[in-house]
């Protein structure tokens, strides 16, 4: 059976939500849910800001992909992150998250971007792996971040 990527539109936030919540366990994130829709609301009705893919096999929703778009002197130009790549625990390990990143890709030269990043928990080996066979690399940097609000 052959997953299908589509992508979502402001009518899914409901679906979404759900894997938003398991993959924020998952990963140990706090999840301020009030903000995280308010958030998802307006990527959904803006594509400018990125695009979030429905993963389904069979009809189930198993996953979801979260493309967001940036700019990079240092890039050369446009550049985007996979913001959110999550599959739920029995669907993981059948090539659904290398075939994400390959949409993701797809995606971003259709968009004219020129760099596609993504972070990871370190202590994510296995989606590490992953990431490293679809060609991306570590750039022996940190990720700071300073919130703003």
């Amino acid at each position: 059976m052959q997953a299908t990527f589509t992508v979502a539109r402001p009518g899914d936030a409901e679906r979404l939500v759900p894997l938003l919540r398991e993959f924020y366990d998952y990963d140990h994130i706090p999840l301020d849910e009030p903000a995280a829709r308010r958030a998802l609301a307006q990527l959904l009705a803006d594509a400018r800001l990125g695009l979030v893919y429905l993963i389904e096999l069979g009809g189930e929703l198993v996953g979801y992909l979260v493309v967001t778009f940036g700019f990079s002197l240092e890039f050369k130009g446009r550049d985007a992150f996979v913001d959110e790549l999550f599959l739920r625990a029995e669907f993981r390990g059948r090539g659904l998250g290398g075939r994400a990143l390959a949409v993701a890709e797809e995606t971003c030269r259709a968009e004219g971007v020129r760099a596609l990043h993504l972070e990871v928990e370190r202590a994510n080996t296995g989606a590490q792996g992953v990431y490293r066979r679809a060609g991306f690399k570590d750039h022996d940097r940190y990720l700071l971040t300073k919130w703003l609000d």
